[in-house]
Protein backbone atom coordinates (compact mmCIF):
# COMPACT_ATOMS: atom_id res chain seq x y z
CA UNK A 1 0.00 0.00 0.00
CA UNK A 2 1.53 3.33 -0.82
CA UNK A 3 1.74 5.91 1.27
CA UNK A 4 0.54 9.73 -0.10
CA UNK A 5 1.38 12.48 1.23
CA UNK A 6 -1.48 15.52 0.34
CA UNK A 7 -1.29 19.16 -0.14
CA UNK A 8 -2.05 19.65 3.34
CA UNK A 9 0.53 17.74 5.05
CA UNK A 10 2.69 20.21 3.64
CA UNK A 11 1.17 23.00 5.55
CA UNK A 12 1.28 20.70 8.42
CA UNK A 13 5.18 21.60 8.43
CA UNK A 14 4.90 25.05 8.44
CA UNK A 15 4.78 26.42 11.95
CA UNK A 16 4.83 30.30 10.37
CA UNK A 17 4.38 32.26 8.11
CA UNK A 18 8.25 32.12 7.09
CA UNK A 19 9.16 29.11 8.87
CA UNK A 20 9.46 25.60 8.42
CA UNK A 21 10.83 22.37 9.69
CA UNK A 22 14.71 22.53 8.51
CA UNK A 23 16.48 19.20 7.66
CA UNK A 24 20.23 18.82 9.31
CA UNK A 25 22.48 18.88 6.13
CA UNK A 26 24.86 15.72 6.75
CA UNK A 27 28.74 14.57 5.86
CA UNK A 28 31.73 16.18 7.22
CA UNK A 29 31.85 20.57 7.01
CA UNK A 30 34.37 22.56 7.57
CA UNK A 31 34.47 26.31 8.54
CA UNK A 32 35.44 28.94 5.68
CA UNK A 33 36.07 32.85 5.76
CA UNK A 34 33.65 34.73 3.31
CA UNK A 35 33.59 38.29 2.53
CA UNK A 36 30.23 40.08 2.48
CA UNK A 37 29.79 43.72 2.35
CA UNK A 38 33.31 44.25 2.74
CA UNK A 39 33.49 42.31 6.04
CA UNK A 40 35.34 39.30 6.55
CA UNK A 41 32.75 36.24 7.97
CA UNK A 42 33.22 32.32 8.99
CA UNK A 43 30.71 30.78 7.06
CA UNK A 44 30.19 26.27 6.30
CA UNK A 45 31.15 24.68 3.58
CA UNK A 46 29.37 21.18 3.33
CA UNK A 47 30.22 17.94 1.54
CA UNK A 48 28.67 17.78 -1.89
CA UNK A 49 28.16 14.94 -3.65
CA UNK A 50 30.48 14.16 -6.85
CA UNK A 51 29.52 13.74 -10.41
CA UNK A 52 28.99 10.44 -12.42
CA UNK A 53 28.85 8.72 -15.85
CA UNK A 54 26.98 5.03 -16.13
CA UNK A 55 24.74 3.71 -18.53
CA UNK A 56 20.92 3.52 -17.30
CA UNK A 57 18.38 1.18 -17.95
CA UNK A 58 17.48 2.37 -21.88
CA UNK A 59 21.09 2.04 -22.51
CA UNK A 60 21.63 5.93 -22.66
CA UNK A 61 24.15 7.19 -21.30
CA UNK A 62 23.39 9.66 -17.79
CA UNK A 63 25.24 11.86 -15.77
CA UNK A 64 24.80 13.86 -12.87
CA UNK A 65 23.29 16.69 -14.81
CA UNK A 66 20.17 14.72 -14.58
CA UNK A 67 20.12 15.71 -11.22
CA UNK A 68 20.91 19.64 -11.93
CA UNK A 69 17.79 21.49 -9.42
CA UNK A 70 16.06 18.50 -8.43
CA UNK A 71 15.82 16.48 -5.03
CA UNK A 72 16.69 12.93 -5.51
CA UNK A 73 16.94 9.80 -3.48
CA UNK A 74 19.85 7.25 -3.88
CA UNK A 75 20.15 3.61 -3.32
CA UNK A 76 22.51 0.35 -4.11
CA UNK A 77 21.47 -2.52 -5.26
CA UNK A 78 21.58 -5.17 -7.61
CA UNK A 79 18.89 -7.23 -9.72
CA UNK A 80 18.70 -10.81 -8.74
CA UNK A 81 19.95 -9.79 -5.00
CA UNK A 82 16.88 -11.92 -3.37
CA UNK A 83 16.98 -10.34 0.33
CA UNK A 84 17.18 -6.59 1.14
CA UNK A 85 17.08 -5.49 -2.92
CA UNK A 86 13.20 -6.38 -3.08
CA UNK A 87 12.03 -4.73 -0.37
CA UNK A 88 14.18 -1.49 -1.32
CA UNK A 89 13.16 -1.44 -4.77
CA UNK A 90 9.09 -1.93 -3.74
CA UNK A 91 9.79 0.71 -1.21
CA UNK A 92 11.23 3.14 -3.94
CA UNK A 93 7.57 2.20 -5.50
CA UNK A 94 6.09 4.36 -3.12
CA UNK A 95 8.60 7.74 -3.34
CA UNK A 96 8.09 7.24 -7.03
CA UNK A 97 4.20 7.25 -6.56
CA UNK A 98 4.34 10.00 -4.14
CA UNK A 99 6.28 12.43 -6.18
CA UNK A 100 4.92 10.82 -10.06
CA UNK A 101 4.35 14.02 -11.69
CA UNK A 102 6.93 16.11 -9.55
CA UNK A 103 9.75 16.52 -12.32
CA UNK A 104 12.14 18.43 -9.40
CA UNK A 105 12.35 14.68 -7.43
CA UNK A 106 14.12 11.68 -9.05
CA UNK A 107 15.63 8.25 -8.42
CA UNK A 108 18.87 7.11 -8.74
CA UNK A 109 19.64 3.12 -8.12
CA UNK A 110 23.45 2.02 -8.71
CA UNK A 111 23.98 -1.13 -9.16
CA UNK A 112 26.64 -3.60 -7.15
CA UNK A 113 27.03 -6.22 -9.82
CA UNK A 114 27.63 -4.28 -13.30
CA UNK A 115 29.03 -7.33 -14.77
CA UNK A 116 25.52 -9.24 -14.53
CA UNK A 117 23.50 -5.97 -14.47
CA UNK A 118 23.33 -4.59 -18.16
CA UNK A 119 21.01 -2.18 -19.35
CA UNK A 120 18.80 -4.45 -21.16
CA UNK A 121 18.66 -6.45 -17.21
CA UNK A 122 18.25 -2.93 -15.98
CA UNK A 123 15.23 -2.57 -18.38
CA UNK A 124 13.17 -5.60 -17.05
CA UNK A 125 13.95 -4.81 -13.27
CA UNK A 126 12.60 -1.29 -14.36
CA UNK A 127 9.91 -2.47 -15.71
CA UNK A 128 8.66 -4.77 -12.86
CA UNK A 129 9.01 -1.75 -10.29
CA UNK A 130 7.02 0.41 -13.03
CA UNK A 131 9.81 2.91 -13.01
CA UNK A 132 8.65 6.47 -14.99
CA UNK A 133 11.68 6.86 -18.05
CA UNK A 134 13.32 10.05 -16.51
CA UNK A 135 12.40 10.35 -13.05
CA UNK A 136 14.04 6.37 -11.74
CA UNK A 137 16.99 5.34 -12.72
CA UNK A 138 18.71 2.26 -12.75
CA UNK A 139 22.44 3.04 -13.37
CA UNK A 140 25.49 0.62 -14.35
CA UNK A 141 29.05 0.89 -15.21
CA UNK A 142 32.14 0.59 -13.80
CA UNK A 143 32.36 -0.94 -11.00
CA UNK A 144 35.62 0.65 -9.40
CA UNK A 145 33.63 4.05 -9.89
CA UNK A 146 30.49 2.30 -8.62
CA UNK A 147 32.17 1.25 -6.05
CA UNK A 148 33.58 4.64 -5.05
CA UNK A 149 30.93 7.25 -5.91
CA UNK A 150 28.98 4.78 -2.54
CA UNK A 151 31.72 5.52 -0.44
CA UNK A 152 33.04 8.88 -0.97
CA UNK A 153 29.76 10.48 -2.29
CA UNK A 154 26.82 8.64 -0.36
CA UNK A 155 28.94 7.23 2.69
CA UNK A 156 27.75 3.62 1.55
CA UNK A 157 29.04 0.35 1.51
CA UNK A 158 29.38 -0.94 -1.91
CA UNK A 159 31.20 -3.80 -2.60
CA UNK A 160 32.05 -7.69 -3.78
CA UNK A 161 32.32 -10.00 -0.82
CA UNK A 162 32.84 -13.43 -1.32
CA UNK A 163 32.04 -13.90 2.54
CA UNK A 164 27.93 -13.04 1.72
CA UNK A 165 26.19 -15.78 0.10
CA UNK A 166 25.03 -13.46 -3.16
CA UNK A 167 28.64 -12.21 -3.51
CA UNK A 168 27.84 -8.46 -2.52
CA UNK A 169 27.53 -6.26 0.41
CA UNK A 170 25.74 -2.69 -0.17
CA UNK A 171 23.68 -0.71 2.40
CA UNK A 172 20.28 -1.15 2.86
CA UNK A 173 20.33 2.70 3.56
CA UNK A 174 18.70 5.47 1.30
CA UNK A 175 20.23 9.03 0.98
CA UNK A 176 17.83 11.74 0.28
CA UNK A 177 20.26 14.91 -1.62
CA UNK A 178 19.02 18.41 -1.97
CA UNK A 179 19.26 20.51 -5.10
CA UNK A 180 22.81 21.99 -4.10
CA UNK A 181 24.03 18.13 -3.99
CA UNK A 182 24.21 18.40 -0.05
CA UNK A 183 23.01 14.97 2.05
CA UNK A 184 20.09 15.48 4.22
CA UNK A 185 18.99 12.75 5.28
CA UNK A 186 19.61 8.44 5.43
CA UNK A 187 16.85 6.20 5.80
CA UNK A 188 17.12 2.18 6.16
CA UNK A 189 15.20 1.64 3.00
CA UNK A 190 13.64 -1.91 3.99
CA UNK A 191 11.57 -0.20 7.20
CA UNK A 192 7.96 1.59 5.54
CA UNK A 193 8.23 3.90 8.84
CA UNK A 194 11.86 5.12 7.46
CA UNK A 195 10.65 5.23 3.88
CA UNK A 196 7.21 7.26 5.19
CA UNK A 197 9.84 9.69 6.85
CA UNK A 198 12.02 10.30 3.35
CA UNK A 199 8.63 10.87 1.69
CA UNK A 200 7.81 13.58 4.51
CA UNK A 201 11.66 14.85 4.23
CA UNK A 202 11.21 15.00 0.52
CA UNK A 203 8.15 17.19 0.66
CA UNK A 204 9.96 19.51 3.62
CA UNK A 205 12.20 20.41 1.13
CA UNK A 206 9.80 21.36 -1.28
CA UNK A 207 8.40 23.39 1.33
CA UNK A 208 11.78 25.22 2.16
CA UNK A 209 12.60 25.35 -1.65
CA UNK A 210 9.03 27.11 -2.30
CA UNK A 211 9.50 29.60 0.72
CA UNK A 212 12.70 30.71 -0.65
CA UNK A 213 11.55 31.19 -3.97
CA UNK A 214 8.58 33.57 -2.18
CA UNK A 215 11.23 35.39 -0.17
CA UNK A 216 13.41 36.42 -3.58
CA UNK A 217 10.32 37.81 -5.03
Amino acid sequence: MFFVVPIAAYLVLRTGKNDYKQLEILGPKEPIKKTINGKEVIDTLYHTVGGFSFYDQDSVLVTEKVTEGSIYVVDFFFSTCKTICPKMSNQLMRVQHNFKTDADVKILSFTVDPLNDTPSQLKKYAAKHKAIPGKWYFLTGDKVKIYSIAKESYFLTAMEDSAMEEGFLHSEQMVLVDKEKRIRGFYDGTDIFEVKKLIEDIATLKVAYASEQKEEK
